[in-house]
């Protein structure tokens, strides 16, 4: 059996759990032996107690003795223990997870508390402690009725009739005869077909056990004979809780933002979180392991340069997040990686805009303030096809033949990308709708109530060539009010400018030639000087935009808050209060006006006249027709 996968499938004690291991005892441990290979031989200086005995990994010294160590798997052991408790218990189990959750672990569990066995109980019990008599032989490996197959390396119908022809005879000194398949996936068409008639109608002395991290290959007529027990990558945090324990034990102080990093590169994988703390704890030169030391050694990106990189990309700011990136790449960060962490802070700022007040990310404060800003600044859309464009420079690094290059083209695309306009914005540009800032698109000018957000939506196109203004005309809108200076410069093209101000700018004071604003955090460099220039060579004179503070709501601000008011009018209305009741759970998405009643056809019917009278009697008819459909 590959003892990788013997070694360390899910070690999971929790706290009060671990089982201690005497570095003195010469006695070989549950690897040296299995049911195809022989006994490995001890060194006989370690034999002679000459010298210490070589070193245990981690994964292997803290492996679970107890259903009570295993961690994330509650599900599991709850449904096993209310199994064994009412005497119904499976003749053959099926054990399916990603490496490292504690497949092959389990599966001993299982052999040993099928055959528990103590001076006062002989009955097959989940309750471990004490240890059973049969407890040792199985944990070690050589126990004459327990038999581990790995199915990678013994795939042929000829290994599997080997194995079951001593299923008729019954245990030699357990309750149960125990049959371990691991990576059953692996065992090929015609060794499956061999197994099913025994698996289906086994000999009461006989259980299978079956693990597997590819479910989906084993064939459906194995899995309808099984029981089947799915274990579940570990949390990050549980994980993380986990590994400082580890480490406190061995005598290391590691920070615990470098264990929350090494828990996250496990990636749910206890063994793997293991082996990662096994190469941290060697970093210990006295003073404790710091978080620096662990992105180091994994190769991470640090995370406050990633959130720098992140600004300039929302800025699109392409030659900060060049150099940001390089620095990156010179400390040593890998091109994937700091794309890979480049698509987390986007996903996570996606969701905290929309989770807004319910939304609670971990970190520093200052961290989740600039994460939150970052959120405040963009839209969903934006993010979304942010995150779209990190995915394909991160697939795209990885086949390119130089992964730096592909990495820098990428974050060029992603800055050239938020110069655009938002996805949204665009979308409505296409069928001719106008544009509009903010969560969702208000309602028209036309249909709009007095005060409402109609003032700041850009007015629709009527002419198929737009009509660009005069140095006169512009001059008027633009010392009225700052939402005619946006319109005049949409009609004037300048649809990314215009998108800019709306999204980053909060008006102080505009006079003709002079506009006072406030910048939001995330603006670009160099949008006051593009507003200069636009609105100079559209008026042929000279202006001055100036920064300041004390700004009204930005565009954007203003349609999220009118937004957020419609909504909150429209649970107030008795239809809706109606329908929330009649469904519940339903939540309201979006308000839209009611579109404009069609003007009725008047026909002045007079004396003789039929044709209108005709007319008239139709429209009649149709108007009837239609309430009697609405009713």
């Amino acid at each position: 059996m590959d003892e990788t996968d013997l070694g360390g499938e899910g070690d999971l004690p929790q706290s009060g759990g671990f089982p201690e291991y005497d570095q003195a005892d010469a006695e070989p441990d549950d690897l040296t032996l299995s049911m195809f290979g022989d006994p490995v031989e001890v060194p006989a200086k370690a034999a002679a107690g000459q010298g210490s005995q070589p070193y245990l990994v981690l994964a292997r010294k803290y492996r679970p003795q107890r259903f009570e160590d295993l961690i994330g798997q509650e599900a599991m052991v709850r449904t096993l223990t209310n199994a064994f408790a009412s005497n119904r218990i499976a003749h053959a189990f099926m054990l399916t997870g990603v490496r490292g959750v504690g497949k092959t672990t389990t599966a001993r569990l299982i052999a040993r508390a099928l055959n528990y066995q103590t001076a006062t109980m002989d009955r097959p019990s989940i309750q471990l402690d004490p240890l059973g008599s049969q407890c040792e032989a199985i944990t070690r490996g050589n126990h004459p009725d327990v038999f581990e197959l790995d199915a990678a390396s013994r795939t042929g119908v000829g290994d599997m009739r080997e194995l079951l022809d001593g299923v008729r005879y019954g245990p030699i000194a357990a309750r149960y005869k125990v049959y371990i398949i691991d990576e059953v996936h692996m065992l090929s068409k015609s060794a499956f077909n061999a197994l099913l008639k025994t698996l289906e109608e086994p000999p009461p002395h006989v259980k299978f056990i079956f693990a597997t991290t590819e479910i989906r290959s084993v064939p459906v007529t194995i899995l309808s004979r099984c029981q089947r027990f799915d274990l579940r990558r570990i949390e990050p945090v549980v994980l993380a809780d986990y590994l400082e324990k580890i480490a406190g034990r061995e005598g290391t102080q590691i920070a615990r933002d470098g264990v929350e990093l090494i828990a996250r590169a496990a990636e749910g994988s206890a063994r793997d979180g293991l082996s990662l703390l096994d190469q941290a704890i060697v970093q210990d030169q006295g003073n404790g392991v710091t978080g620096a030391e662990i992105r180091d050694m994994l190769g991470l990106a640090d995370r406050t340069r990633t959130m720098d990189l992140l600004g300039a990309i929302l800025k699109g700011d392409a030659k900060t997040a060049l150099q940001a990136f390089r620095e990156q790449y010179d400390l040593g960060a890998d091109p994937g990686l700091v794309l890979r962490d480049l698509m987390d802070l986007t996903h996570e700022v996606s969701r905290g805009d929309v989770l807004g007040a319910d939304w609670h990310p971990a970190g520093a404060s200052d961290h989740i303030q600039q994460m939150k800003a970052f959120a405040h600044s963009t839209t969903p859309a934006s993010l979304g096809r942010l995150w779209q464009l990190i995915l394909r420079g991160f697939e795209e690094s990885g086949r390119a033949p130089d992964p730096v290059q592909a990495a820098e083209m990428c974050l060029l695309r992603a800055c050239a990308a938020q110069q655009l306009p938002p996805p949204e914005d665009l979308a409505r540009l296409l069928i001719g709708q106008p544009m509009a800032t903010g969560a969702s698109a208000g309602p028209s000018p036309s249909q709009a109530p007095s005060g409402g957000p109609a003032a700041f939506l850009v007015p629709q196109t009527v002419a198929a060539t737009p009509t660009v203004p005069t140095a006169s005309s512009l001059s008027t809108q633009a010392a009225t009010t700052f939402e005619g200076l946006l319109e005049a410069l949409e009609d004037a093209r300048e649809i990314v400018l215009v998108t800019e101000l709306e999204r980053f700018v909060r008006p102080v004071s505009l006079v003709p030639g002079h506009l006072v604003i406030e910048l939001l955090p995330n603006a670009p460099a160099d949008l006051q000087k593009r507003a200069v220039e636009a609105l100079a060579a559209l008026t042929d004179e000279d202006w001055l935009v100036e920064a300041g503070s004390g700004g009204q709501e930005s565009i954007a601000e203003r349609n999220k808050r009118l937004e957020v008011e419609r909504v909150d009018a429209a649970k107030q209305a008795p239809e809706v209060v109606a329908a929330m009741k009649a469904f519940p759970g339903a939540r309201i998405l979006d308000v839209r006006a009611a579109p404009v009643p069609e003007v009725a056809l008047e026909a002045v019917v007079e004396d003789g006249d039929e044709e209108a009278e005709a007319l008239t009697s139709n429209v009649l008819s149709v108007d009837f027709n239609r309430r009697r459909v609405g009713d």
